[in-house]
């Protein structure tokens, strides 16, 4: 991935660019693997793409995104399955990739929990499976249904093909099992089994799958239950959700009983007390990966004891008790053939090197992204060069180095264009308020750019936008090319605009009848009343996703209210009351306030806007805690807090509706000051801010 740059040296207007860039890049890769099972990106790039982000806002903590990948997991469901909504969320596992980073780890955990180096804190090890993940909900001890991930919240229901697998029970044996529990764990394919599969698939002319996480992903998601019968898929439980009553004290003990009420769990799991015996845990499995039948991409490390994880819980998009140790990635050398831009939703141009088809690792890889121009200048990869390429699991690899680039008959240095090649408007890379470069080209386009019109459509419509069934990837681009459909304002008058362009009714298009017609139409309907943050999420704004949208919907509750404050942070600029009242929401960085500043300054985005209102009624956000004292209040902490840590602190205050806030203002309701208090303390004082105690603060938390 493009570093051309330490993180030591970035800039804060550099790191602030490159966290764009890096979450946009990584919302596209999670999307590809947890839904379209069709990874873009290597394993390792991925691994880097996150290790870098996590470094830049380790730096620049004030810098963080709301759309950050460390605030999210997975993708939406697909189409064709009916949605599961999880009991509490299915998570992901944040990574480490050295033993000094393990030690690191575990150090934390013991600062979280105020443990002495003396304390015991036991960790258990078992091989990371590099395969699909499930959740079983057994009620009464009986498989009632099985999901997948999806977007960690909302799953595919693939129960009549889970009950397919052999590893799989459709009740529980013995005894002690929790009156309903969902158990998680991943779903695979050996790597007999995929050579079988594929040679069958290939005698028969059909396609073949990449490797076996692919092959077992689309094996479980098929809409013919007999077509997953007829595959060999195995399962090994890991974890557990929801439990209705307690039935293990530690993790060890948790999964031993997983293994008496009949399901599959790894051998290879192991209790340890020390990181030198997770280090050793590590090795040895790593060791025997070449003779592992399945396919693993790591080792797990998880706390123990089950009060010490309820006490550690999570950050947004991982537990804190638990982390991913990764292999290192796999290597391989073969040409580039050429470069190719493609033109995403949000105008990118990125480009894309096309492979001479090689194998790496067992898998035929012959795409990979170069990113942007700077990364193309760092590596001065030209078309025709030999490229090292690496790759840790999955199917397109990370250029890593240029092999031969002393050959005579090299050609010239590849240049971006300066035009977009979708519709010919100008390409720039942008500047910041300090004058230095982005590393991206975008084009200038906006909606009349096909590229980026129909990627917003996709978007607006999709289950992160409105969720409109019936209007996926191809209808967008059908009524996109009829000239029927310019811009989201129009969705609602597809009927109106249909008719007006002399078109037959839509229930004599191809691919449509009276019934699909009708259901569409009803779809649409359907949303023309919508929730506030998934309004605000489906304009796909940069740097304003889900996690965003949904700050700024509980911060401002309805929708005018909103929008009046980005308009006069538009009119006024920077350092406006407006101004500040979008960037004093936790969570909320400039460059979202930004982005919505942009947008509103764009007159045929305000038109845009102002036709769907027309059409559509924004409804206002729910109270996330209305009994709660603090309820809406804005709330800021500083100082040493000594009964919890601040993080802990922060995230009650979330979850009883408060907004916190990094910063003391006027429109402050409560600063929390523990000892070591200093500036904050004196501006609140100032302007009359009442001040809490930390017992104070408990006590009004009901804690």
């Amino acid at each position: 991935m493009p570093q051309t740059r330490r993180v030591s040296e970035l800039s804060e207007a550099e790191a602030q660019a490159e966290l764009a860039r890096l979450a946009e890049r990584i919302a596209n890769a999670d999307e590809a693997y947890y839904r379209d099972d069709a990874p873009e990106i290597s394993d390792a790039e991925y691994d880097q793409l996150r290790a870098r982000n996590e470094a830049i806002e380790k730096r620049f903590p004030d810098l963080v995104r709301p759309d950050s990948p460390s605030l999210r997991v997975g993708a939406p469901a697909r189409s064709g399955f009916a949605k599961a909504e999880h009991a509490a969320p299915m998570l992901s596992l944040d990574n480490v990739f050295s033993e000094d980073e393990l030690g690191e780890f575990v150090a934390r955990l013991r600062r979280f929990l105020g443990l002495d180096d003396g304390d015991e804190l036991a960790i258990t090890a078992e091989p990371k499976i590099d395969g699909l993940s499930l959740s079983l909900t057994y009620d009464a001890g009986r498989l009632v249904r099985a999901a997948t991930r999806g977007d960690g919240r909302i799953g595919e229901d693939v129960t009549a093909n889970a009950r397919t697998l052999a590893d799989i029970p459709n009740n529980l044996g013995a005894t002690g099992w929790p009156g309903r529990i969902e158990i998680r764990g991943e779903v695979f394919m050996s790597h007999d089994d995929f050579e079988a599969l594929n040679r069958r698939e290939a005698e028969a002319g059909r396609k073949t799958f990449a490797n076996p996480r692919n092959a077992a992903a689309g094996s479980l998601r098929q809409l013919d239950a007999e077509i997953t019968r007829a595959r060999p898929l195995g399962f090994f439980a890991y974890g557990w959700a929801a439990a209705s009553e307690s039935f293990a004290p530690t993790q060890t003990e948790a999964i031993r009983a997983l293994g008496e009420w009949g399901l599959r769990t790894n051998p290879l799991f192991a209790r340890h007390d020390d990181v030198a015996g997770l280090v050793g845990a590590y090795r040895r499995i790593e060791s025997k990966r070449a003779e592992l039948a399945y396919d693993i991409d790591g080792v797990v490390y998880k706390v123990d004891r089950l009060d010490y994880q309820e006490r550690l819980g999570m950050v947004s998009r991982a537990p804190r008790w638990a982390v991913a140790h990764k292999f290192p990635a796999e290597k391989a050398t073969t040409q580039l053939e050429q470069i190719e831009i493609q033109v995403g939703r949000t105008g990118t141009l990125t480009p894309v090197a096309r492979l001479k088809p090689v194998t790496v690792g067992g898998v035929v890889v012959s795409n990979a992204t170069l990113h942007n121009e700077d990364e193309i200048a760092r590596l001065d990869v030209r078309p025709g060069d030999r490229v090292r390429v690496q790759r840790a699991g999955d199917v397109i690899p990370q250029v890593l180095e240029v092999v031969d680039a002393d050959r005579a008959d090299r050609g010239a240095p590849f240049a971006m264009p300066d035009e977009c090649p979708e519709c010919g408007s100008a390409a720039v890379r942008e500047f910041n308020d300090k004058g230095e470069l982005d590393a991206r080209r975008r084009c200038t386009g906006g909606l009349i750019c096909p590229a980026q019109r129909q990627e917003r459509l996709k978007h607006f419509v999709s289950r992160k936008g409105l969720d409109i069934e019936g209007l996926g990837e191809r209808q967008v681009a059908l009524f996109a090319s009829k000239g029927v459909l310019s811009g989201p304002q129009d969705i609602f008058r597809l009927r109106e605009r249909i008719e007006a362009a002399g078109l037959p009714d839509l229930s004599q298009w191809d691919g449509f009848g009276e019934l699909s017609a009708r259901n569409l139409y009803q779809a649409i309907e359907a949303r023309r009343s919508v929730p506030f943050e998934r309004f605000l999420n489906a304009l796909g704004i940069r740097h304003v996703g889900e996690v965003s949208s949904g700050l700024f919907a509980r911060s401002f509750g309805d929708w005018q209210s909103f929008w009046n404050t980005v308009e006069c942070a538009a009119e006024a600029g920077e350092g406006s009351e407006a101004w500040q009242d979008l960037t004093s929401i936790d969570g909320i960085g400039a460059a979202a306030a930004g982005a919505l500043v942009d947008f509103a300054r764009e007159r045929h985005n305000r038109e845009m806007l102002d036709d769907l209102l027309d059409a559509v009624t924004v409804e206002p956000a729910e109270s996330v805690a209305r009994s709660s004292p603090v309820s809406g209040k804005t709330i800021v902490f500083t100082g040493t807090l000594e009964k919890m840590t601040r993080d802990e602190a922060k995230a009650r205050a979330v979850s009883l509706g408060a907004k916190v806030s990094g910063s003391v203002s006027a429109r402050t309701d409560y600063l929390v000051a523990g000892p070591g208090a200093g500036s904050k303390l004196r501006k609140a004082e100032a302007l009359d801010v009442e001040i809490l105690s930390e017992d104070d603060w408990l006590d009004l938390a009901g804690a």
